[in-house]
């Protein structure tokens, strides 16, 4: 069982505080991605888990064992980075083999390790290069195949696709999901891509100033999201937010039109949509029509609604005019609401 546990896990660098009181539970064999904007304390918390950083307060558990005090090869785990590490004076399938020969494992077993790894990364033809024959895709292969020869309890990944194309990048993420389920290891991935993080995760932790604001699997993270940071970080475009004024017991007013919501006794509370959740409609949300991209498969369009910017992905056959004024109707049970004072989700 490769479960990992961290209990009140709190990391200071002098008055500055990275982390406050992380707990997070990962399931055996869980793919779990840490998503976050640069600073917000993701990749300080994986390198605790790896042993590369000592938290201030709190504990780190892998199955039965505590491991906050162990070194990082103590802890069964391996470590993809960004920069791939993989180093140039060796053949990829050296590469492959660094790790089992620090460990001292018989010849028979590094070759079928090395083997088995490289034909799950696609890169057995390649086990004779060097890596400076190599593309960026392959060198970054070749570092995954060289922690899955390990044959780990658990797999470390901090931005590991970062520095490839956009192509590259998304048939990486296919093949890489693929492979770390068929490995049975428990995936820590580290990435501020929420593209990569939706179509990875089993689960993913939003990460903001040091705390985990929430966690869930991706499709509860994209239509529930717990607090208004969320919503406004995950989604391209992001979440629409507009004030609502009460008008009475459950009923809100919206840029001048009624909407029912939750029996809240704020004066004002927040309304939020996402953009592909509205139509234009006879009646709805009154709005000026700004910009106007048609992008193939929809048209993104940017209005000003009671002076606020206000994004619909609409139609591709919908091609409004800059100037134009348009109403948008919200799919009513896509609406959320939040208190704008704690910045949650009002239920």
């Amino acid at each position: 069982m490769a479960e990992i546990r961290i209990r009140g896990v709190a990391k200071s660098f002098g008055a500055f505080t990275a982390l406050h009181e992380i707990d997070l539970t990962i399931a055996d064999r869980e793919f779990m991605v840490l998503l976050g904007a640069s600073g917000c304390g993701k990749t300080t918390l994986l390198r605790i888990i790896a042993g590369l950083e000592t938290p201030s307060t709190g504990e780190v558990w892998i199955g039965d064992r505590r491991v906050d005090h162990l070194s990082p090869r103590e802890r069964g785990i391996a470590m993809v980075f960004q920069n791939y590490a993989v180093f140039p004076h060796l053949t990829v399938f050296e590469n492959i083999a660094f790790g089992l020969r620090m460990k001292k494992l018989p010849q028979p077993e590094v070759t079928r390790r090395v083997t088995r790894t490289a034909e799950l990364m696609h890169i057995e033809q390649l086990l004779k290069r060097y890596s400076g024959q190599l593309s960026g895709g392959q060198r970054q292969r070749v570092a995954v195949a060289r922690a899955l020869a390990m044959e780990p309890d658990v797999i470390l990944m901090d931005e590991p696709l970062s520095n490839l194309d956009a192509l590259l990048r998304m048939e990486m993420r296919a093949e890489l999901k693929g492979v770390l389920a068929a490995s049975k290891t428990t995936t820590i991935y580290v990435t501020h891509d929420q593209v990569e993080a939706m179509s990875m995760a089993d689960r993913i932790s939003v990460m903001n100033g040091g705390r985990i604001v929430q966690s869930a699997n991706p499709v509860e993270v994209y239509r529930n999201p717990a607090e208004r940071f969320v919503g406004s970080f995950i989604g391209n475009p992001p979440m629409n937010f507009l004030p609502a004024t009460r008008l009475g017991p459950g009923m809100w007013d919206v840029a001048g039109q009624p909407f029912a919501g939750p029996a809240h006794n704020h004066a004002q509370i927040d309304f939020a949509i996402r953009p592909e959740d509205l139509t234009p409609s006879a009646q709805g949300i009154p709005a000026t029509v700004r910009v106007v991209e048609p992008l193939g498969p929809h048209t993104l369009v940017t209005a000003d609604v009671a002076g606020a910017l206000f994004r619909a992905v609409l139609d591709s056959n919908t091609l409004p005019h800059p100037g134009d004024r348009i109403a948008f109707a919200p799919v009513a049970d896509r609406i959320r609401w939040f208190d704008p004072d704690t910045q949650k989700a009002l239920r």
